[in-house]
């Protein structure tokens, strides 16, 4: 990379954005598993991006949790912890309760339709791209993303749903790292179809009730799945 280059490339503040993203999508996929140091002069040449864009991408991920800096030494990606799963599940559940909760009772018809949309998006996409064995779909990734977020997107709240994509983010890195077989016993379109009910419905108990234990179910599930990894490459 030219030095020409390096410097229109750090005086252009998109690229910054552009590698926070790439490496926010790597961290929450577990291509940067958890505790990886994240060492500037091997990002930059990663990346393609010179110092001061990865730099400040490094600061953005670690303001969001994604990131911990190191005193004089630079970062590295957060930890995921076992033990710190049941905290974030259950502050998931209060926070996006809360949001359906405002959702169902303030959101009008284009909220109704938006999540119609977004549900029925997601039912047609199959979450494994192998019949035979478990093989992560980025598409229904894509989709459950978006069904969720149309879920609470009526609150009319943005710092709260901001909170809740943030809690998200921390939960999906959790579940790709314990994404290596689907939910054995479990029809998770199901779930999702009775939570979409329920909300279309007006029913704010009900929906509340199956937002809350689909998130318990799945903290559960990654709980397990984690256990389990950390057995396998334990001394």
């Amino acid at each position: 990379m030219s030095q020409a280059r390096t410097a229109q490339e750090e005086r252009d503040p998109t690229l910054a954005t552009a590698v926070h993203r790439r490496l926010r999508e790597d961290i929450l996929a577990g291509r940067l598993p958890p505790g990886r140091k994240l060492k500037l002069r091997d990002l930059v040449e990663q990346y393609g991006a010179g110092p001061s864009p990865m730099r400040e991408a490094l600061s953005k991920l670690a303001a969001e949790g994604l990131a911990e800096r190191l005193e004089h030494r630079g970062f590295r990606v957060a930890e995921a912890a076992p033990g710190q799963l049941a905290g974030l599940i259950r502050s998931r559940v209060l926070a996006e309760c809360a949001a359906l909760r405002a959702a169902i009772a303030d959101g009008g018809p284009e909220w109704e339709e938006a999540l119609l949309l977004a549900a029925h998006r997601l039912n047609r996409v199959a979450r494994s791209l192998d019949p035979q064995r478990f093989v992560s779909n980025p598409e229904w990734e894509d989709r459950h993303r978006d069904f969720h977020q149309a879920l609470l997107a009526g609150c009319g709240a943005p710092p709260l749903l901001a909170f809740c994509d943030r809690l998200r983010d921390e939960a999906e890195r959790y579940r790709a790292l314990a994404n290596a077989m689907a939910y054995p016993g479990r029809d998770v379109a199901a779930e999702h179809a009775a939570i979409a009910c329920a909300a279309l419905d007006r029913d704010a108990a009900a929906a509340t009730g199956l937002l809350a234990e689909h998130y318990e179910r799945t903290g559960a599930f990654i709980g397990t799945s984690l256990g389990r990894l950390a057995g396998a490459v334990a001394p």
